[in-house]
């Protein structure tokens, strides 16, 4: 029962999802056209939440569950690859209604037709690990 841990972190987080209504597809689209603030918000107390976590584990030199350094190491400022990555995100996040995370916690509400979007996905991210090696990083 090792990965018991991940399973019962995989249930809150599906629960969270499920009542913040970050999986419904009616608030997404209010989202992206800018007519309510539901999500945002959301997103919101998710980057405060990561910034204050980031800041604490620098700030007391936190270890992992095994005792090893928490390390954050420095990446390269590549505004081109960041822009182009967030826009093939942000239009699959729009066409789809939903971002990785949430695709899963609909399938557990029994949305089926999401299947579609899982495995595109899952396509894309296998073509990814194909092509990786060409890419500029």
């Amino acid at each position: 029962m090792k990965g018991l841990k991940y399973i019962l972190t995989g249930i809150l987080f599906g629960i969270v999802m499920s009542k913040s209504e970050a999986i419904s597809w009616y608030r997404i689209q209010e989202m992206f056209r800018f007519q309510g603030f539901h999500m945002y918000g959301i997103i919101g107390t998710a980057v405060i939440l990561g910034v204050t976590a980031v800041w604490l584990i620098k700030k007391y030199n936190l270890r992992d569950f095994q005792g090893n350094p928490i390390l954050f190491k420095p990446k390269e400022k590549s505004v081109p690859r960041y822009l182009i990555g967030g826009i093939i995100f942000g239009l699959g996040w729009a066409l789809v209604g939903a971002c990785p995370g949430p695709l899963f916690v609909n399938i557990g509400h029994g949305f089926w037709p999401i299947l579609i979007a899982i495995v595109g996905a899952v396509a894309g991210t296998f073509l990814y690990g194909l092509v990786r090696s060409r890419l500029p990083h």
